[in-house]
């Protein structure tokens, strides 16, 4: 299969008749020939384009991913991933996080050629961090969908209010109003994140 979308701005895609019948591997090879593109699927089969970040959210998810690699490089205990990484959620979404991180033992379980795709797993830690065309209401939906799939904590960092939503399995949502700090404990061990750094 080779297919090549253009897009010019924000888009969502939804050809029912033609994209929802693409399998796994034609949805692969879909995004494997768009490269520039960062490509979502929901269960349904909705393809959905999601736009490029603008300067200010992108100097703020490398401030987050640069802090959460460090800890996790001396952690040692699991791997994280970048906005670019695409999971194959339990219920078939097939979602991209901004950061994620899965322990080693379920990693390392992965056969190699999964690992090589669009892994089906979902992370242990997921976080999505909204910028201006972003609709808060469609990043919460996708903190549940990631939290009903199996994730065990989950960070949506809203910058426009400054606020942080923390996710956890059974537990009602945390809203944390301009803090300080977020702990990542008990998942992350000994790794919290200076919120106030990402408001700059």
């Amino acid at each position: 299969m080779s297919a090549t979308l253009s897009v010019t701005g924000p888009v969502e895609i939804n050809f029912d008749t033609l994209l929802k019948k693409l399998d796994d591997d034609e949805f692969f090879q879909l995004c494997q020939a768009n490269p520039e593109l960062r490509i979502e699927r929901t269960r349904e089969g909705e393809i959905i384009v999601m736009p490029p970040t603008n300067t200010k959210t992108g100097a703020r998810n490398f401030r987050l991913i640069t802090r959460f690699g460090i800890w996790a490089e001396q952690d040692g205990t699991g791997t994280g991933f970048d906005s670019s990484t695409v999971f194959t959620l339990p219920n078939g979404a097939k979602r991209s996080p901004d950061l994620s991180w899965i322990r080693n033992e379920r990693w390392d379980a992965l056969t190699e050629q999964e690992q090589n795709r669009f892994a089906p797993i979902c992370p242990d830690f997921v976080v999505e961090l909204r910028s201006k065309s972003d609709s808060l209401k469609t990043l919460q939906a996708k903190m549940e969908e990631y939290i009903e799939n199996g994730a065990q904590l989950g960070w949506l960092i809203d910058p426009i209010k400054r606020r942080v939503h923390v996710y956890r399995p059974n537990a009602t949502v945390a809203v944390l109003d301009n803090p300080q700090t977020v702990s990542g404990e008990p998942l992350l061990r000994r790794f919290s994140l200076d919120a106030q750094s990402l408001w700059e």
